[in-house]
């Protein structure tokens, strides 16, 4: 039986924008033979710039450039040890059929992506285990492209942004937590997880990533839904109290969804708001895509979730309500 890399020696990330574009720079800052799939203005910037990291203070930032490969076509690029995919996850859907030539029978994937993925309920999951959700792959096309064999998962505690098209600004947290789906302490996620630690970043090992996952989420999908169709910074909206107790009541249901299907939280509503009220006044990542006019990532975020209350039979109404609101905003203004 063939095992998998475990040394890591051809790199790609999939996706060069806030995350994409911060991981690349880490590992190639340690070293390591990154290159990138891109397309567009940014592949454009890529290949005459290089990529750019600005870190630190904004008025005087550290300036890192890195001239990596980088290209929009897969087959080019060729099998990859490691693939690191950094996209929303609207854009995977079409960009799945597009990376098969980077995967080869050993090749590690690690997804660095918001809300639920596809592969969410692989090896984990209790009666749910091995389901799939065509909230956030109809038609298995991720699936179907990506094995599930191939996934760790990864959870960033980071804030970045695009600057300019190939410039990333590292904001704030240098976390990417790292697990299998099955849970099992492999030989290639501690590999992967001392790799992330070379580039520079934090990088445990979970011992049940979906657990991970959905704790972020639990403060990601009211958040990031509710400022995106008001145009409200995090602050307001966890200043108006009916907005506030809105936002809890969507939460509780999540919470009772995921107890259900084995990643119970221990905490209270107020208490994540808490967490979220220490980053200061900032702009959700979908309230920036809203204003940039991309596409928005109801489906990993809150379209998934309400799929999961479904399947365990946990009743859903303010879940739908946030979904049925933030969607139909979405769809006016053309972002799903």
């Amino acid at each position: 039986m063939s095992h998998p890399s475990t040394t890591f020696d051809a790199i790609c990330v999939v996706g060069a924008g806030a995350i994409g574009g911060w991981l690349a720079a880490g590992l190639a800052c340690a070293g390591k033979p990154v290159s990138l799939l891109a397309r567009g203005q940014t592949l454009a910037a890529l290949q005459s710039n290089g990529l750019q990291l600005h870190s630190g203070p904004a008025d005087a930032p550290k300036i890192q450039r890195f001239d990596l490969r980088a290209s929009a076509d897969a087959a080019s690029l060729g099998t990859q040890d490691l693939v690191i995919i950094a996209v929303k996850a609207p854009a995977l859907q079409e960009l799945a059929h597009q990376i098969g030539p980077l995967i080869g029978p050993q090749t590690v994937v690690l997804t660095a992506m918001n809300g639920v993925p596809w592969w969410f309920l692989h090896g984990f999951g209790g009666a749910l285990q091995g389901k799939a959700l065509a909230s956030v792959d109809p038609g298995g096309t991720i699936a179907g492209a990506i094995g599930a064999q191939h996934v760790i998962g990864g959870v960033v505690h980071a804030s970045c942004a695009v600057a300019a098209p190939g410039v990333i600004r590292h904001v704030m947290g240098n976390r990417i937590i790292v697990g299998e789906p099955s849970g099992a302490h492999s030989a290639r996620v501690s590999a992967l997880s001392a790799l992330l630690q070379s580039g520079g970043f934090e990088a445990p090992v979970s011992e049940q990533i979906q657990r991970d996952i959905w704790y972020k989420l639990w403060g990601n999908m009211t958040m990031n839904p509710i400022s995106a169709f008001t145009g409200a910074t995090s602050t307001e909206v966890m200043d108006d109290e009916l907005v506030l107790a809105f936002s809890h009541r969507v939460m509780l249901e999540a919470r009772a969804i995921g107890a259900a299907f084995g990643v119970a939280i221990d905490q209270e509503p107020a208490d994540r708001h808490v967490i979220t009220r220490k980053l200061g006044t900032f702009k959700t990542s979908m309230l920036q895509d809203v204003e940039a006019g991309k596409p928005v990532e109801l489906d990993a975020l809150v379209a998934s979730v309400r799929e999961l209350g479904q399947l365990t039979g946990v009743p859903t109404p303010e879940i739908d309500t946030l979904l049925g609101l933030a969607r139909l905003h979405a769809r006016v203004h053309g972002l799903y």
